[in-house]
């Protein structure tokens, strides 16, 4: 097993430009699928979880263009959302726990998502009640396909609600963010989380038009 041997006592000096963070970059990633229009992200972590879901992303019909490291524009103004209907987008798509996050912008825009069983870190209890809970508020109907091991979401309408969690889940209040900022009148959330990355998103949002 690697291990670290730390010396004290030295006066610490220099500077350090630190990667962005893995679960900000996923929420951020995922939030591109909200317009047509080309977004442009800067200082993307160059590891396996955010290039997975970059690769994703590209295989449902966004634009990809790597300009330089840790810098990419994603335009998704071709999403194909026939994709998700396939063995390719189960197993791609259930290998990354944050491509869970796709199911809020798909639903916003299109009115409708899918999504396979989202794989991960086996960390303890990750169930997905926040997300589908919140999502029903807004107006989502839910259905599992057991067969094609698929979430699917569609919605006529949706409207703002006012909400309280069940639990203060980072990737289910993203979610929650994502399809409310494309929904008729005002959404109110209480139990959220406020996590950095949470706050990232809202940033982004906002810079965004919302």
């Amino acid at each position: 097993m690697a291990s670290f041997k730390i010396t004290g006592g030295n006066k610490l000096h220099g500077e350090i430009t630190p990667q962005g963070a893995k679960n900000e970059a996923l929420q951020i990633l995922c939030a591109t699928l909200l317009t047509p229009e080309k977004v442009t992200i800067n200082n993307i972590p160059d590891i396996r979880d955010v290039n997975k879901l970059i690769v994703l992303l590209g295989k449902m019909g966004v634009q990809v263009e790597k300009i330089k490291t840790g810098t990419y524009t994603f335009q998704a103004d071709t999403i194909d959302l026939e994709y998700m209907k396939t063995e390719d987008f189960v197993v791609n798509g259930g290998s990354l726990r944050g491509s869970i996050m796709i199911i809020g912008p798909l639903l916003a825009r299109f009115r409708k998502a899918y999504m396979p069983q989202p794989g991960g870190d086996k960390i303890g209890r990750r169930r997905l009640d926040t997300h589908f809970i919140g999502l029903q508020k807004l107006g989502a109907n839910l259905d599992y396909d057991e067969k094609a091991y698929l979430y699917k979401l569609d919605a006529r309408n949706l409207e703002g609600a006012y909400m309280l969690l069940d639990e203060a889940s980072v990737t289910g209040t993203a979610n929650i963010l994502m399809v409310a900022v494309l929904a008729k009148k005002k959404t109110t959330v209480y139990y959220v989380a406020c996590d950095p990355d949470v706050l990232q998103l809202c940033n982004m949002l906002n810079i965004m038009g919302v």
